[in-house]
Order: structure tokens, then sequence, then C-alpha cells
């Protein structure tokens, strides 16, 4: 997959596209890039995703913006996965932001991309103050030489399945409904990186995956699967601030592997979420702390017995 940004090189051929911040890569993603790539098939053009960097709404907001369900990586390699031959990441600045309708779709995808066919859902909106829509978008079709295609939304259980219902379904502990949503476990990845060494002195040795960023749209106590280190492990995982040992409040994934003790640092492992066993919690002292680790590694080992075939 060919990663591109800002001006790109003539000689890059043209593409079919489709616009969006994909973040998570749900069904709803899936479905359109599914169409996607079979239309570019079909027209003997490049598969295309546009994308943006940093999100407008992380842009604009950043307090109130959601919670990342990918980090860029992830959505890279999830992108691939779906055979999108590439993805041009716009970053998303104060001047881009400022763009009117008609110069986004001259400057950035007609001329900087080649598009000679759009996939856009039904609310896409585009340009300074989202002043930009489909009857815009359609009405420059000629001038500009693409043609355009509305992707319905894709429902589950009537409802529109989109990055807002996985978050909160993660939120709300439902893992169940997150995967139905994405249609497969969620997970982070990440590299293991060196922490404290708190668990291995607590006699439960940890992996400390390294976060991208620090508002993970899940936290708590959780039964995980664990790959990138040849076959799947089981384990039980920690996500959230640690507040028995630290209060710097910074989100920490610790993962604790079931019958395993090879050395993992720089490892990329990608940690699967399979059940909620508990919120986070503060403890009087280590010993405690110790003792509810015991009864959560049970808790895991049982859902994970009960659901091996699953």
């Amino acid at each position: 997959m060919l990663l591109t940004h800002g001006a790109c090189d003539a000689t890059l051929p043209p593409v079919a596209l489709t616009i969006g911040n994909f973040d998570g890569i749900h069904r709803g993603h899936q479905a359109m890039l599914e169409r996607l790539v079979d239309e570019a098939r079909k027209r003997a053009l490049v598969g295309c995703v546009l994308t943006f960097e940093p999100h407008p709404r992380e842009f604009f907001a950043p307090r109130s913006a959601p919670t990342r369900l990918a980090s860029l990586r992830e959505k890279f390699e999830l992108l691939a996965a779906h055979k999108v031959e590439r993805v041009h990441v716009q970053r998303f600045t104060g001047s881009f932001a400022a763009l009117e309708p008609e110069a986004f779709v001259e400057r950035v995808l007609a001329k900087r991309l080649k598009a000679r066919w759009l996939l856009i859902g039904e609310d896409f909106r585009f340009g300074a103050k989202r002043a930009g829509d489909l009857a815009l978008l359609k009405g420059l079709a000629g001038r500009y030489g693409y043609e355009v295609e509305i992707m319905p939304a894709v429902t589950r259980a009537g409802a529109r399945v989109s990055s807002s219902a996985v978050r909160t379904a993660l939120a709300s502990g439902d893992l169940a409904s997150a995967e139905a949503l994405l249609g497969r476990p969620y997970s982070i990845s990440g590299r293991v990186v060196h922490g404290r060494k708190l668990g291995r002195k607590l006699g439960f040795a940890t992996a400390n995956v390294q976060l991208n960023h620090n508002r993970p749209p899940l936290t708590g106590i959780y039964a995980v699967r664990v790959r990138g280190i040849g076959a799947a492990r089981s384990g039980v995982a920690s996500l959230g601030v640690r507040p028995t040992i630290t209060a710097s409040g910074r989100a920490v994934l610790e993962v604790h592997l079931f019958d395993f003790s090879d050395d993992l640092y720089a490892a990329h492992v990608t940690v699967e979420f399979l059940h909620k066993i508990r919120d986070e919690e503060k403890y009087s002292d280590l010993d405690e702390l110790k003792a509810q680790i015991a009864r959560d590694c049970e808790a895991a080992k049982g859902f994970l017995l009960e659901h091996r075939n699953a």
C-alpha cells in the first residue's frame, strides 16, 4: 500500500476515491472499502482513501474530541488488510480548514489526487465550515472529470454502524457489541517497553504495551488474547491509570500472559480485548492489589475456558 501526503508526484495514476476518518474500520467502513476496491478494479483505477491527521474534531476542539479507536499506524494496517492500494493523509491545518468547498474539489480531489470516481457517505460535507454538500459535489463533477456514488449507511439491529457506537459499547464494557460492530475483537497494538517491573515483584510479570495516545476508549481489567509473538497467547490485561501505584493520571496497558516467560521487550504486539472483568480500583496496599490480581487471573481463565471454541 502506498502512503502519500502533501503535494503528490504528478506521475501517480488517477484514483477511485473515498474520503473520511475511518476510525476503527468498523463494518460500515468495511462495506465502503469493499465497494471502493471492486469499482477501482473494474475501472482500472487505484483504490485510494483520503483521510485526515489530526481528526478535524481534534483540531477544532481538542478537549471535547472523541477518543480514537485506532492509532494512525493501526488505521494503515487495517486499510491495507482490506486491499486499499493507496492512502493519502491530508494534514488538517488552519489553512486547509479554511479552503472553500470548490477549492477543495479543484486542488485536492481533481489536481492532487486525480479522482475519477468518488464514493461518499450520505452525510458527507466538505470545505470551510462544512459548507460543501452532495449537491455541490455532484454539480462540479462534469467540470472536474469525476463521477459520484453515494454509499448508504450500514445498519445493525436498526441502528447505524458508526465509530461513535463502537466507542459507546467499549466505554460501557459491552465488548460483544463492539465486536459485532467491528467484525473482530477490539484491539490495541503497540511495542512492549520497559516499565517499573512491579508486576514481576508481585509474582505476575507483565508486558507494558506502549500506547500511542493517552485517551484509550476503554479502561478496566480484561481477559485478552495477544498476537504477534508466534502463536496467540491468552492473558489478563489492565488498562488505566493505576491509582494504587501512581497519581500521574497517564494511561498504561499492562498484560500478564498465562504460562509464558519469554522476553517480549521491543516486540510489536496486538492485544485483543475479549471480556471485561471489572473496573479499575485503588487498593490500600500492594498485598491487597496482589490478591486482586490473582482473582482477576482466575476470572480471565474461567472466561477463556468457557469460550475457548468461540
